[in-house]
């Protein structure tokens, strides 16, 4: 997939300002300064290229939005109980905790002919901040100045679902599953993360690999 990052740069930064709330130049200031608009969203899968991170963030913003949408359909107390404020913030967010952790490399991989050549990609260091994944995101948009809801902190912390979750951790999956029932946020953007990445950025290539 092609991607204008000035472009997507200037979708996420309309998005996140949208919500109109204290601190988010701040975090985009930040987010700038650390090179997350140029980030990959991964490192050999879904928008492994540069400006991959911001696109991959406003694809989970807009397929957030969509399943609240529906779901308000379905349940109309839903609209008073998630603003749609908070899905903006909580997706286009979610994943700043890979800002600072995929870095140019150049790797081995199979041609079409199943041939081993030099391809340039990305490799993954974690010991910029070691601190996780959700949580990471969390306490990274916390030190830029925003402020977050409860709703909105457990939805990103959470965003991966039961692949975030440490099974062999009964506190664990007890906090995740509680989290879930008491805000639907947490839900909404987990389904958003999904799709995003399971629909909305799939490639020929990446079913070619099955």
């Amino acid at each position: 997939m092609n991607i204008d990052a000035t472009a997507c740069k200037e979708e996420f930064c309309r998005l996140l300002r949208s919500t109109e709330r204290p601190g988010v130049d701040d975090v985009i200031s930040d987010l700038e300064r650390d090179g997350f608009f140029e980030a990959p969203a991964s490192a050999g899968h879904h928008l492994n290229v540069a400006g991959g991170l911001a696109q991959h963030s406003i694809f989970v913003c807009k397929a957030s939005l969509k399943v609240w949408e529906g779901l308000c359909q379905l349940d109309p107390v839903l609209e008073k109980e998630v603003q749609r404020d908070s899905i903006i913030i909580a997706s286009l967010l979610h994943d700043v905790c890979k800002t600072d952790i995929y870095f140019r490399s150049v790797k081995k991989r199979k041609n079409q002919l199943g041939q081993w050549e030099d391809s340039e990609g990305y490799k993954v260091s974690y010991k910029s901040f070691p601190m996780g994944h959700g949580e990471k995101s969390v306490i990274m948009v916390l030190l830029s100045g925003l402020e977050l809801s409860d709703a909105e902190m457990l939805a990103i912390r959470w965003h991966m679902g039961a692949w975030g979750v440490n099974q062999n951790s009964f506190e664990e999956c007890r906090n995740y599953d509680t989290a879930r029932q008491l805000y639907p946020l947490v839900a909404i953007v987990q389904a958003g993360d999904s799709l995003a990445a399971a629909v909305l950025e799939r490639s020929a290539g990446d079913i070619d690999d099955l």
